[in-house]
């Protein structure tokens, strides 16, 4: 439908998604709580495997980690990724807040070692096995 996407052309796609998608002003309805998180996951991922300008959320998210780091010294990548995980899930929190927050955990996730780091890896796969 548009040819060759690419990972930057996916990071930038799902930016706009929730740009404008968690508003919702237009014609479609806004994105709801679960659909933000995983449009976040995804686009985590995207940011992971597209590098580039979309290195900034996860300098970001590694600046927070390294802030974390400073006040509770042997934090562990899974110990920080379980804490953002219960903070999404009983926090209450706005989509855009969701967004924001759900971006930070899938970095962090993925740098934890657990499974979340196969869907930058898929993505990354698909960019260098369509060049």
């Amino acid at each position: 439908m548009f040819g060759n996407l690419g990972t930057v052309g996916l990071a930038a796609a799902l930016t706009c998604l929730m740009i404008f998608g968690i508003p919702g002003n237009g014609k479609l309805k806004p994105l709801g709580w679960w659909t933000t998180l995983f449009v976040a996951m995804i686009a985590a991922s995207a940011y992971k495997a597209a590098g580039g300008m979309f290195q900034v959320v996860p300098d970001a998210a590694g600046t927070v980690i390294g802030f974390m780091n400073g006040f509770v010294k042997g934090l562990t990548m899974p110990g920080l990724a379980l804490c953002f995980l219960i903070f999404l899930l009983w926090a209450k929190l706005t989509t855009k807040q969701v967004a924001v927050v759900a971006l930070v955990f899938f970095y962090v996730t993925a740098d934890a070692g657990g499974t979340w780091i196969n869907i930058s890896d898929a993505i990354e796969n698909a960019r260098v096995s369509l060049q």
